[in-house]
């Protein structure tokens, strides 16, 4: 079997059977599937273990962005330890005992900080009171998850580089806002094109639309390993 590309798919939608076509139809090509709040708040548990099913026993990456007081965030971590999430998203903005607390319950996940959202620019930065480029705010609160445990961070490719940098070697750099050249940018502000974050040095990209809106999410899916030259 040939390299897996390292690709989550975007499972989003709250109709289980199409997320799980999508699941079934890429899982021979990428090496992850995300299940996010759309999907998980209308199915649950069975959202992931039927997702990784459906993949052939792909990475889940749960992706529920945590943010709350650490008790709370301690609690809902453990409320979903039994489904061995490969990823699970808090936001780094929640602080550095709200990360530990997740962290400290789920010890075989990769807690991941999400830094600031690829929808955010940076009058929308200033319109909730942070201050700086969003370069700046994305290094600031990745140095603070890493401080506190985290093993991955969410960033957009712009900042992928500048995050390496701060964080160093060791830390999964997962990049949202990936789209192919030929694709829109919806509504994601700060993007680039698969090959540019990888080369960049983000390790896991999230891509959506771009596959699951596909005439054939697995043909889709077959071209972007190619073209990322898994194939």
């Amino acid at each position: 079997m040939s390299a897996l590309a390292p690709v989550a798919v975007a499972l989003d939608t709250s109709d289980l059977e199409t997320a799980l076509g999508w699941a079934a139809a890429v899982g021979p090509h990428l090496r992850t599937v995300k299940v996010g709040l759309e999907l998980y708040l209308r199915h649950g548990a069975d959202a992931v273990v039927k997702a990784r099913e459906a993949s052939g026993g792909r990475e889940v990456f749960l992706d529920l962005k945590l943010h709350d007081i650490p008790n709370t965030v301690e609690g809902a971590a453990r409320a979903v330890a039994e489904l061995a999430p490969d990823y699970l998203t808090v936001h780094a903005s929640g602080g550095r005992d709200m990360i530990r607390a997740a962290v400290d319950a789920l010890p075989r996940t990769v807690v991941v900080g999400v830094t600031i959202l690829t929808s955010l620019s940076r009058d929308d930065l200033a319109g909730v009171g942070m201050t700086g480029s969003p370069r700046d705010v994305v290094r600031r609160l990745a140095a603070l998850a890493v401080a506190a445990g985290a093993r991955g961070l969410v960033c957009s490719p712009l900042e992928v580089a500048d995050v390496r940098r701060e964080v160093g070697a060791g830390v999964t750099l997962i990049t949202p806002g990936v789209r192919p050249l030929d694709a829109a940018a919806g509504d994601q502000s700060r993007v680039a094109t698969p090959e540019q974050a990888l080369a960049a040095g983000a390790d896991l990209l999230v891509i959506g639309r771009p596959l699951t809106a596909a005439t054939d999410p697995g043909r889709a899916a077959a071209e972007l390993a190619a073209a990322l030259g898994l194939r």
